[in-house]
């Protein structure tokens, strides 16, 4: 079977989408491209059984990949995904509790601490340059300190 003879039924063609965008989702996971591979499923399994127009056929992809995506946000939303890891992506959160060292004082509230090679502004009771303090929370980029004492 030649790609003439693919394009020239739609609905081989859009199941050759599905099959693209789940090969894709597959090489680069999280991107969501699934639901939007059963949306070109549903559509090419509709277009093998019903010879429809492709303006048609194109409103069928939009509304089956939109059902798609609404039926996947619900179920994940329902069946969250476990993590080992659930701070991953929250760097200000993975902070919270370590100690780190007053890089500029802390005068009147306010000054910098050295979390790793960088510097963040920080707020809490006054602490001269040197002095380690606890990280105890975040408000924006940044964060909250107490004495380590």
């Amino acid at each position: 079977m030649s790609w003439e003879d693919i394009l020239a039924q739609p609905g081989l063609a859009w199941l050759g989408l599905a099959a693209l965008l789940a090969i894709i989702e597959l090489l680069i996971p999280g991107i969501f491209l699934v639901f939007i591979a059963a949306g070109a499923a549903v559509t090419g399994a509709i277009a093998l059984l019903v010879p429809l127009p492709l303006v048609v056929e194109i409103a069928i992809f939009a509304l089956a990949s939109a059902a798609s995506v609404a039926i996947g946000r619900r179920w994940y939303a329902r069946n969250p995904v476990e993590s080992s890891d659930p701070l991953l992506n929250d760097r200000v959160a993975r902070l919270i509790g370590q100690v780190v060292t007053v890089a500029e004082p802390i005068v009147a509230g306010q000054g910098r601490v050295r979390v790793g090679d960088s510097e963040w502004t920080a707020r809490g009771a006054d602490a001269p340059a040197g002095a380690h303090v606890r990280i105890t929370g975040a408000n924006g980029n940044t964060l909250e300190v107490e004495p380590a004492g």
